[in-house]
């Protein structure tokens, strides 16, 4: 029978080596260590004498899952109310601004108005004195019976024959009562000189000679002489005045009636023309606005279903994320004071060059009355698409396997290839391209080559999303192992489904249940534990349960319900590319959407080009590729990046302009390169509200520092800003881990371990702070000083130099001393140093000798080699690395 370890039987009951040491001692079985192996016998002893232990170990993690979850509600909920109660806030606010925006133009246009009253009174008032003043001038130069003068306008006409009708009426009416007068004083005369004869004087010829010289004047005139009325004239000549008068009155009556007559016919004839035109210029209008509304909203339509988007996103203006207030201004075409006011008045007055928040940006376009739609850089450097639900259909899933080394991922992909699927239908796997296609019940299945835990963050970090589901691979003899924890941060942070497979369950010692419990702690829990994960076991190198895996693949698949519409232009990812010296810039693409054909044009992140061939995953030829087809292309002017996303364009110029405008936006972007958060700079940073949660990378030597140190951290005070420990393993400090803390904004904690060269340039190059701390309570004095504002490092730690042990020696009066090779800098005799051994710290102190072959050396440099004895430390192995490095005292610039 099989004997287990001491150690193996305590993890298995979670404790320590130590206690399971003191249960054997109660139980009395013989053990003398950790290492000491137990019989089969005292094996199932244990077991069923520790059963309790274990099922309080489960009913307490089931506890604490529990009480998580209620916390986790109770917090929601109160996110919930308390964003509710903003809303409910910013709505008031907005009310209360638009109530006093709109008071304050209602007052506005009433002063308006009231001085357009006064200027139109005044110059009605203007225009009417300007027309009696002409009327009155006219009616002084122009004679009564004068038609014949000429007007610009028949309107202008017209109204002047009117006035000169109504005074020639009243002319006429003056004249008859003259004449009327003028009758009855000739009757008068008459009358008294039939009773008396008229008397001759002796000045009758001087009246005579008066009258004969008096030029005649118009019927009905008045003489200013009363003595020379009706006096001296006869009966027949009196008579003879009034027929005159008569027939001339006729004939002008004649004429002002037919002239009058004149008139009215040519205004009604005016108005009609005028009322006519009208009427038909209005018509026309108002068809000529419909036409052409019909055209823009054809147009609209067209240029939405180009473009794959929904047409009412055309209406939105897009602004990127950060736009300053000029630049929202010039987008929206509004003064930039309007929107300097409106900011003024919601409280946060901005100038010109100031970047606005999202919240601020939104406010000011609905307060403005337009639509805007915010682009982060992520979605700047990618396509949105609008497809009618019923151009889609359903697509195969694209499956990425993850785990830790030596668990078998490999070994499954290569089982999946060769499992018992008809020979026909079987795809390959071809690690030249990074991907294949398996038929499982007729249903396709597109798998990708594990593209190792940096490029899979890199493309995330990116916004690229090109799996549906994981599979996570666990070993059920191994169990779960740092790159496990990694892998499972890792899916998590994708936002994918992960389905678990228990490999190697044919092993002795395998125990998928301890597998199961393991990822309990990480939130993988199995379906029949109440959970959301499938869990299939396996064994990739017996081909048992290859079948059952792909199946839940395709339930999974179903479960998530995967659309694509494949009759439209292609679109998709990048999963990896390289340059070929024989065939130019190769890219393997994975198509998400449409169908991409030999010979379209694609754009794909900064670079662009035609493709001119395209390889399946078998390696063959191919002039099509569909929805989840993940297919090799040649024709690329330049090598993409992983994970960037492509799209098929008509025109060579269009996508010519997007990839030189996309390149010389990341020069400009690379030149401002963004400076993540460090402990210096997160005060600064919680002030200008840029971060409001600190996420951390632990990475330690052993398990029980990580839990002492999170423990540590729970019980801080982070009601200013919130501690989240985004990854936490066991090791040194790599690349990969950079590269995940670039992505999410993290500070990478160091307790006892140190980064490698690879991770060193990495943070270097991407601005992410790494901090080693070899004392747990300096670490969190450290992170509580930085979080109320009060961190001073006036302690700088600068490395000198790096060497690799090669071999060891003995030397008198110092012991064991180490014969290095400096691979990089100068290590000063003066530096103190680290001896490093698999990422691990084993010593930190003095040098106690240094020596350039026999002579004593005050310093290696780069490329050569010496001997360095280490003060009061003899533990030194080839392999080991020496890390020099000195503290400087410097002031705090930040």
């Amino acid at each position: 029978m099989a004997k287990v370890r001491v150690s193996t039987l305590a993890k298995e009951f979670g404790m320590t080596s130590k206690e399971m040491l003191g249960h054997l001692a109660e139980m009395k079985i013989p053990a003398k260590g950790a290492s000491s192996a137990l019989e089969d016998a005292y094996v199932s002893m244990v077991r069923k004498k520790l059963a309790p232990i274990l099922e309080a170990r489960a009913a307490e993690i089931e506890a604490e899952k529990r009480a998580e979850e209620e916390a986790a509600a109770e917090e929601a909920k109160r996110a919930a109310e308390e964003a509710e109660r903003e809303r409910i806030a910013a709505e008031a606010r907005r009310e209360e601004e638009r109530k006093i925006s709109e008071a304050a133009r209602a007052a506005e246009e009433a002063a308006r108005a009231a001085a357009a009253e006064a200027e139109r009174i005044a110059r009605e008032k203007a225009e009417a004195e300007r027309r009696e003043a002409e009327l009155e001038a006219k009616r002084r130069a122009v004679p009564a019976s004068d038609s014949g003068s000429r007007f610009r306008s028949l309107l202008d006409q017209i109204a002047a024959q009117e006035e000169v009708l109504k005074e020639k009426k009243q002319e006429s009416a003056k004249k008859k009562e003259e004449a009327r007068e003028d009758r009855r004083g000739n009757r008068d005369n008459n009358r008294r000189g039939g009773r008396r004869a008229p008397q001759k004087s002796e000045d009758a010829p001087a009246r005579s000679s008066r009258r004969s010289s008096t030029p005649s004047m118009p019927a009905g005139m008045d003489f200013p002489n009363p003595d020379k009325q009706g006096k001296g004239k006869k009966q027949h000549k009196g008579h003879a005045a009034g027929e005159e008068d008569r027939y001339s009155r006729m004939a002008r009556e004649a004429e002002e009636y037919s002239r009058e007559k004149v008139l009215e016919e040519a205004r009604a004839a005016v108005e009609e023309a005028s009322r006519e035109s009208t009427g038909r210029r209005k018509k026309r209008k108002e068809k000529r606005e419909r036409e052409a509304a019909r055209v823009q909203e054809e147009k609209k339509i067209e240029e939405a279903l180009a473009q794959g988007i929904n047409p009412e996103e055309l209406d939105a203006v897009r602004v990127s994320q950060g736009v300053t207030v000029a630049e929202l201004a010039e987008a929206l075409e509004v003064p930039a004071n309007d929107i300097i006011k409106r900011l003024f008045l919601l409280g946060t007055p901005l100038t010109m060059t100031q970047t606005m928040s999202d919240d601020l940006v939104e406010l000011v376009a609905d307060d403005l009355g337009r639509q805007v739609k915010i682009i982060t850089p992520e979605e700047e450097n990618t396509f949105s698409f609008y497809d009618d639900p019923a151009d889609l259909k359903s697509r195969a899933p694209v499956v990425t396997v993850m785990g830790h080394v030596d668990h078998g991922k490999t070994s499954l992909l290569d089982a999946i290839r060769n499992t018992g699927v008809a020979a026909g239908e079987a795809g390959g796997i071809t690690q030249a391209i990074g991907a294949s296609q398996v038929f499982i019940n007729g249903r396709k299945i597109t798998f990708i080559d594990t593209p190792g835990h940096a490029t899979f963050t890199a493309m995330r970090a990116r916004g690229a999303k090109v799996t549906d589901i994981v599979i996570l691979i666990v070993a059920a003899d191994d169990g779960v192992m740092p790159q496990t924890i990694e892998s499972i941060n890792h899916a998590k942070a994708a936002g994918v489904p992960i389905v678990v497979a228990v490999n190697k369950i044919d092993k002795p010692g395998a125990n998928p249940d301890k597998v199961r419990q393991e990822l309990t702690e990480y939130g993988i829990i199995p379906e029949e534990w109440g959970g959301q994960n499938m869990f299939v076991n396996i064994s990739a190198k017996k081909k048992i349960g290859i079948d059952e895996l792909l199946e839940t693949v395709i339930l999974q698949a179903d479960v998530l319900e995967l659309k694509a519409n494949p009759d439209t232009f292609a679109s998709g990812n990048v999963l990896e590319a390289k340059l070929d010296k024989g065939r130019g810039s190769v890219a393997t693409v994975l198509v998400t959407r449409g169908t991409l054909h030999v010979g379209d044009t694609l754009v794909a992140g900064l670079t662009y080009g035609r493709v001119r061939a395209m390889l399946d995953p078998k390696g063959r030829p191919v002039t099509e590729a569909g929805p989840s087809d993940a297919v090799e292309i040649l024709g690329l002017q330049s090598v993409p990046n992983a994970g960037d996303e492509f799209r098929v364009f008509e025109d060579e110029r269009e996508a010519r302009a997007l990839a030189e405008q996309r390149s010389l936006k990341a020069r400009i972007e690379e030149q401002s390169h963004v400076k993540h958060v460090t402990l210096e700079n997160l005060f600064d940073t919680m002030a200008d509200a840029e971060v409001k949660e600190l996420n951390l990378i632990i990475k330690a030597d052993v398990q029980g520092s990580i839990e002492a140190l999170k423990d540590s951290l729970d019980k801080m005070d982070q009601s200013e800003v919130r501690i989240n420990t985004i990854h936490a393993a066991v090791g040194a400090i790599n690349e990969t881990d950079v590269v995940l803390a670039d992505a999410s904004n993290a500070i990478i904690i160091g307790f006892g371990v140190r980064p490698d060269g690879k991770a060193r340039s990495a943070a270097e190059h991407q601005g992410v702070e790494i901090r080693c701390y070899d004392v747990i309570y300096k670490a969190l004095e450290d992170l509580d000083a930085a979080r109320i504002g009060m961190l001073k490092p006036t302690e700088v730690e600068v490395s000198t130099g790096l060497a690799t042990v090669v071999d060891t020696f003995k030397v008198p009066k110092v012991g064991i001393a180490a014969g290095v090779r400096v691979e990089e800098g100068e290590i000063a005799a003066t530096d103190s140093v680290r001896l490093v051994r698999d990422g691990i710290v084993v010593f930190n102190g003095k040098i106690a000798s240094m020596r350039h072959y026999k002579d004593e050396a005050k310093s290696l440099r780069s490329g050569t080699e010496g001997g360095i004895g280490l003060e009061n430390f003899q533990d030194i192995k080839p392999g080991d690395q020496i890390e020099g490095y000195r503290i400087d005292q410097v002031a705090r610039t930040e």
